[in-house]
């Protein structure tokens, strides 16, 4: 709960506009437009955007970013509690277990972008908690961190070349693996998952590489909180393939990327690291 994500407009520079996704009075989620002039911002320039009431305090996703479209897309997660007992993640009338996109630039403060999929916010859908997602800078490729129930934490990929309506399968599945039924099919296996048995609690998603080291260029980056690992992943002879790169020691809360397409990623022990190579 609290402050969960943040992200500039496109056209930050000339009109100061920022996004915040936060649980406000009653534990609720708001979705909000802030505006700044020079290094403040100034609090009472809020601008609701959405409000989406939360069943229960957990699971309430955060993740915002600004698409290669422009639109603004916002992660929920399912609702709380354990299981999605609302069966939230599967409905695609509910905001909650999804991946939500809006268009802040042709309306104020938002208008509902033409193809999305559902007449609604909806974009995506079948999410449990994506906690962190992002775009990839040069293929604008839609990746998402989605943490898991009990035993599998998923990492899903979006081709750009798909558009909206992906069903990424939670509840009927936890990962590739069935959990409130059979595996159905036009559901999206995760382009990479592992379990607690393995060590690890809670996935971190992180930023395709794409900065000065070309060996690294292309690689999605990402980690589990509880184990501090890092890993990179790449699609290889059609395979997605993991590779463990880090092991950090530090409790992995988020991650960013600069301009230059560099990488980094905070703990909350309140430092904050850069990713190099050794």
């Amino acid at each position: 709960m609290g402050l969960l994500g943040l992200a500039f407009h496109p056209d930050y520079e000339k009109n100061g506009y920022f996004y915040v996704n936060y649980t406000g009075t009653g534990g609720h989620t708001r979705i909000s437009r802030f505006q700044a002039s020079g290094n403040s911002a100034d609090k009472t320039s809020e601008t609701v955007l959405l409000l989406v009431e939360q069943p229960y305090q957990n699971h309430n996703g955060g993740a915002l970013a600004f698409g290669p479209d422009g639109r603004l897309y916002a992660a929920l997660g399912d609702g709380g509690s354990a299981g999605d007992p609302q069966k939230n993640g599967q409905n695609p009338n509910s905001p909650l277990g999804k991946i939500l996109r809006l268009d802040v630039t042709d309306g104020d403060p938002y208008v509902l972008p033409a193809d999305n999929p559902f007449g609604s916010e909806v974009w995506a859908y079948g999410l449990r908690n994506p906690w962190r997602i992002s775009f990839d800078k040069l293929t604008g490729d839609l990746w998402i961190g989605d943490v898991g129930q009990n035993k599998w934490e998923e990492i899903d990929y979006l081709p750009h070349s798909w558009g909206g309506g992906a069903n990424f399968g939670w509840s009927v599945m936890e990962g590739s693996h069935a959990y409130d039924g059979e595996p159905q099919s036009g559901m999206l296996l995760p382009a990479a998952e592992y379990s607690h048995a393995e060590g690890g609690c809670s996935v971190t998603g992180g930023y395709v590489y794409r900065g000065g080291m070309p060996e690294w260029n292309g690689i999605y980056l990402y980690g589990d909180y509880c184990s501090g690992k890092i890993w990179g992943l790449i699609l290889a002879d059609g395979l997605w393939q993991p590779q463990l790169l880090f092991e950090t020691g530090a409790t992995i809360t988020t991650f960013g990327q600069d301009e230059a397409g560099e990488i980094y990623f905070a703990s909350d022990n309140g430092a904050i690291y850069r990713l190099m190579q050794k």
